[in-house]
């Protein structure tokens, strides 16, 4: 039977279970924000604008490239939780071991590769030369950090898989704390650049991942792994590795039209540059909820697949989305009031401001989009289904794309600010039907079992 700190999402209310695991999640994701808030705050005030788009024009890349690794341990807690929930407590501690030794092979392949090609990467990206040795200096030490993104993102996920999503968050808010301490030091007392916020994101998430790991062998002895465990086995890996790369890949091919969105902005200029720093930044803030959805309906769809129950994860899938357009109506007139005050933060420019302002509206009146995008998105990859999910990336990916070479060279930043609502419009048309598709192969799967056993 399941032990210690574990948590079964396949009985009970699902409004109040999604709530329940949810609201810890976005608890963890605003304060990791906060402290990227803190970071680029401090970096924006103290150190100019150029350093400020300096650490924006980083962002796409780093989405791609740490996007690939989180999306990789958010794969590889999929089967966890499927065999969770179906009580397969064997087979789950095997997808366990084998996960970190993929995890810690993965995680030195990248760091090398990346290591050698980010100055190359960002010249291709047309960064301004004005701030290019400062952007490299940023995001080569963000990747040197690799390995330790494996280890909390990793160790998380399992943890969530199990059903604990408030133990991940408590050591995310710990780390955010360590996070606002050492900028400070670092760029107000030591007197560092853009290096040191960097430097500071990479020790805050090392000492996270750490006790996470602590915690785990302390508190989940359903995590107790043998040396079996610990040694790669052919279908575990395979399973492993079938779920980790598409989901990886899912958040790279989005990250690939972003990142030629991003090389088009970059020649729009440091003014524009810094514009969607900032109101990507304060986005990324609000938008928490709905990565905590889609976090959430990963675990619930995972375990309730397991479970054999596909009307209940159909069920789970509309309460999450209800719970993300409420939200999004909310948030819409809050931006709309209190927008300019949340940019202030960050410049005291008034053009940047006022694009920056520009591209949160544009974002806003269509955050009903992202809320679905993220919620069936992990739902269909929770299911089992990470291939599938790619495709929708692939959507996404042609939206920025279209966008970058139609609209920005003839409107510039106007067009711009236009990428991620045309792109969540394209992945929703994509993901609804794809949703409903996956429970009628799996509803055939489980009723064809059935029978069989009959």
């Amino acid at each position: 039977m399941a032990s210690g700190a574990t948590k079964k999402l396949t009985e009970g209310n699902p409004l109040n279970l999604i709530l329940g695991f949810s609201i810890p999640m976005l608890a963890g994701l605003l304060f990791q924000q906060m402290y990227n808030l803190v970071d680029t705050i401090i970096v924006g005030q103290t150190l100019g604008d150029n350093a400020l788009a300096a650490v924006g024009s980083t962002g796409s890349i780093n989405f791609l490239i740490n996007g690939f690794c989180m999306g990789i341990c958010s794969g590889f807690a999929i089967p966890v939780a499927q065999r969770f929930g179906a009580e397969s407590y064997d087979s789950m501690r095997k997808f366990v071991g084998n996960s970190i030794i993929l995890s810690a092979i993965f995680s030195i392949v990248l760091t090398t590769i990346v290591s050698i090609y980010c100055y190359d990467i960002l010249q291709i990206m047309q960064t301004p030369e004005d701030i290019l040795d400062l952007a490299y200096s940023y995001i080569s030490i963000i990747f040197f950090g690799i390995p330790v993104t494996f280890l909390y993102n990793l160790t998380a996920g399992i943890m969530r898989s199990l059903g604990d999503s408030k133990t991940p968050t408590y050591f995310l808010i710990m780390a955010a704390g360590i996070n606002v301490v050492l900028d400070i030091v670092f760029i107000l007392v030591l007197g560092m650049n853009v290096d040191g916020p960097a430097l500071a994101t990479v020790i805050s998430q090392l000492i996270a991942g750490i006790s996470c790991v602590i915690y785990m062998k302390r508190r989940f002895p359903i995590l107790k792994l043998s040396k079996e465990d610990l040694k790669i086995g052919r279908h575990h890996s395979q399973v492993l590795i079938s779920m980790g790369i598409p989901f990886g890949l899912q958040y790279s091919v989005t990250a690939i039209g972003s990142v030629i969105l991003q090389t088009a902005v970059n020649g729009l200029g440091t003014i524009a540059v810094a514009s969607m720093t900032a109101g990507s930044k304060v986005s990324m803030f609000v938008v928490c909820p709905f990565d905590a959805l889609g976090g959430t309906m990963a675990t619930y769809a995972g375990q309730n697949v397991g479970a054999k129950n596909i009307p209940r994860v159909k069920k789970g899938v509309w309460t999450a989305q209800l719970l993300g357009t409420i939200y999004s109506v909310v948030i819409f007139i809050v931006l709309l009031f209190s927008g300019r005050v949340m940019l202030r933060l960050f410049t005291a420019t008034d053009v940047v401001i006022d694009q920056a302002m520009s591209f949160l509206f544009a974002n806003s009146i269509t955050y009903t989009l992202l809320a679905a995008v993220n919620i069936f998105r992990f739902a269909i990859q929770g299911m089992g289904f990470s291939t599938f999910a790619i495709y929708s990336g692939v959507m996404e990916m042609i939206a920025r794309i279209l966008v970058a070479f139609t609209l920005v060279p003839r409107i510039g930043f106007s067009g711009a600010i236009w990428a991620s609502p045309v792109a969540w419009l394209f992945a929703v048309f994509f993901l609804i039907p794809g949703f409903y598709s996956c429970c009628k192969k799996l509803d055939v799967k489980f009723n064809g079992a059935y029978t069989h056993q009959l």
